[in-house]
């Protein structure tokens, strides 16, 4: 199968850019999802700077690497997310604890990947959109459909000047279904596509990961929106409910045996991978499977080299020779 084997960055933040590139090449990768944390990728100067893009362009191009998208996972959730400590432990220091500076910022940033995954020659950016109501995805205390209303109206009027922006580089923005987003499950996507009116510059980042411990069956997630996947995550989960635990995770940190699932190496959860390469076949997706590897039990250097032979064995074509083609008399 000619779909590239890619790895996230995202992960391996803490270390170099060229050093994370010559261990991606070495664990087999074709190339990589990068990522604008650590020294990865600075999306402003990848924006500006011809020299910079260059930089990055050559030391992919000395490791044999090539690349496909560009993740700002955190930096699009600071665009819509409602007022939230939580959020000033990914921001400038000088706007910590500040919403509307983070907004703004965001904004920004958002805007300047349109113009860097341009200058890069990609076509996807990946990431998150954020969300006003993230404390009402439970309905107690009861979030009126008028507070749920606005709330998917505000993200159409944070994010429409940033899809202008993508539409003039003629990027388009790959979501992630995800928990904590406005979008965390098949009827909240639905409900987003509607809201931007099926607008082109919107699709999805598929990431079975998400789905499947919500008890969402992720290759339906890809027959019924296959016009929008743009980009597929490859990312594994397990579900391990014992009588005590739930769902939720019990505010319990990720690794801990005691939840009621964790994020596992891929072939060592509850992702049905076989059906969804199926149905990518099924919709023509000639896009990267990119790995984004977590699991807290796991030599990440192991688990990643396993995790990109796991994906390669996997990746297979769809037959081209018809059943009767294939019979003798």
């Amino acid at each position: 199968m000619t779909r590239p084997v890619t790895l996230f960055s995202g992960q391996w933040a803490d270390m170099p850019f060229e050093k994370f590139c010559e261990k991606a090449k070495a664990f087999g990768y074709d190339g990589i999802e990068i990522s604008c944390y650590g020294d990865h990728l600075d999306l402003k100067k990848a924006a500006t700077d011809p020299k910079y893009v260059e930089d990055r362009k050559n030391i992919l191009k000395n490791h044999g690497l090539k690349i496909w998208s560009i993740g700002t996972y955190l930096t699009g959730q600071c665009v819509s997310d409602s007022e939230d400590p939580c959020l000033s432990g990914f921001v400038p220091s000088n706007i910590a604890g500040k919403p509307d500076e983070i907004r703004k910022w965001a904004t920004q940033e958002m805007k300047y990947a349109a113009a860097a995954a341009k200058n890069l020659g990609v076509k996807v950016i990946t990431g998150l959109m954020g969300n006003p109501v993230r404390a009402s995805w439970y309905t107690f205390p009861k979030a009126s459909e008028q507070i749920i209303t606005d709330a998917y109206a505000l993200i159409g009027k944070y994010w429409a000047p940033i899809f202008d922006e993508f539409d003039k580089s003629s990027v388009k923005f790959a979501l992630e279904v995800h928990p904590s987003g406005i979008a965390f499950d098949y009827y909240s996507a639905e409900r987003l596509l509607k809201e931007f009116k099926n607008r082109k510059t919107l699709g999805f980042n598929f990431n079975p990961s998400n789905l499947v411990w919500q008890g969402i069956t992720p290759h339906i997630f890809i027959r019924d929106f296959f016009k929008f996947i743009l980009h597929v995550r490859m990312k594994d989960a397990a579900v391990t409910l014992d009588g005590r635990t739930g769902i939720l995770g019990s505010f319990l940190p990720f690794g801990d045996v005691k939840r009621g699932w964790n994020f596992r190496s891929l072939g060592h959860g509850d992702v049905d991978f076989e059906n969804i390469i199926r149905e990518l076949n099924a919709i023509n997706y000639k896009g990267p499977l990119s790995v984004e590897w977590e699991d807290y039990d796991m030599n990440r250097e192991i688990g990643v080299k396993e995790a990109c032979e796991f994906v390669k064995n996997i990746n297979f074509s769809s037959s081209d020779v018809s059943e009767d083609a294939s019979k003798t008399e």
